[in-house]
């Protein structure tokens, strides 16, 4: 028998026991999962980020149960189970990859994307972007919405298209600024949308790039302060000169 089916089997049949005999899981319902699950996805990206893959092994388990959670309380509702659950995506997997299981030929994955959108709106759904999930994280959500308009063939033609629009948007939130307007606000948005969109020309995920920043400026700022506590300083008490010229013996020593 297969190696990964029966360590499915094991988890399904853990999974059977603790919803029998554990009182904390027996008390578990889709609601009260819900917010445990996204803070498991979060765990499994910083995992991702921070490129510690025994620590993503552990985080991609920690979902697994999830996943198989959520299909035993569907089954204990009569909703669906596990095996509805696998034999749906499946399905859907198959339908929409007809280059892969049909007569399609799509040579590059530009194609495979389009016709994937366009199988989409096939199967019911009003709008190309009736998918993106309300709650996503703004830059997350930016990225999946022009990946989708994409799809179906609305997209500047170039990078060079894409870098001249970030220009634009950012001489017009210039201006706002300059005219203490209210729209700041809604001109800053702009211009960070047109970078996600730049951002897909050079082939870079703007949540990486964003999350991989925040990362060095904690470490650099962390070793600052260690700089600074060497010498007997506290970092509140610094001028901003001074922090300057910690910041970048900080930097020397990250590199």
């Amino acid at each position: 028998m297969d190696s990964r089916l029966i360590a499915f089997a094991r988890l399904l049949q853990i999974m059977d026991e603790l919803r029998d005999r554990c009182p904390w899981d027996q008390k578990q319902t889709f609601e009260t999962l819900r917010n445990l699950t996204i803070e498991e996805t979060y765990e499994m990206a910083d995992a991702i980020t921070e490129k510690d893959y025994a620590g993503l092994e552990g985080e991609l388990g920690d979902l697994f149960l999830h996943l198989i959670f959520y299909s035993k309380i569907g089954s204990e509702q009569g909703l669906f189970d596990v095996e509805s659950v696998l034999h749906k995506i499946c399905d859907k997997l198959i339908y929409r990859h007809p280059h892969i299981y049909g007569n399609t030929e799509a040579k590059d994955e530009e194609t495979v994307k389009a016709n994937w959108e366009k199988l989409k709106l096939k199967e019911g759904k009003k709008s190309v972007l009736e998918g993106v999930p309300s709650s996503l994280p703004a830059l997350v959500k930016a990225t999946r919405i022009q990946e989708k308009v994409k799809g179906v063939g609305f997209d500047f033609e170039k990078a060079d298209d894409a870098w001249q629009k970030v220009q634009e948007e950012i001489s017009e939130l210039k201006v706002e600024i300059d005219s203490s307007s209210d729209q700041i606000e809604a001109e800053f948005g702009d211009v960070l949308f047109s970078l996600v969109n730049y951002a897909r020309f050079l082939n870079i995920s703007p949540e990486n790039a964003l999350a991989q920043t925040n990362q060095k400026f904690i470490r650099r700022f962390q070793q600052m302060e260690k700089l600074l506590e060497a010498d007997g300083l506290l970092v509140q008490d610094q001028t901003l000169a001074n922090l300057d010229h910690y910041w970048e013996r900080a930097k020397l020593i990250e590199i």
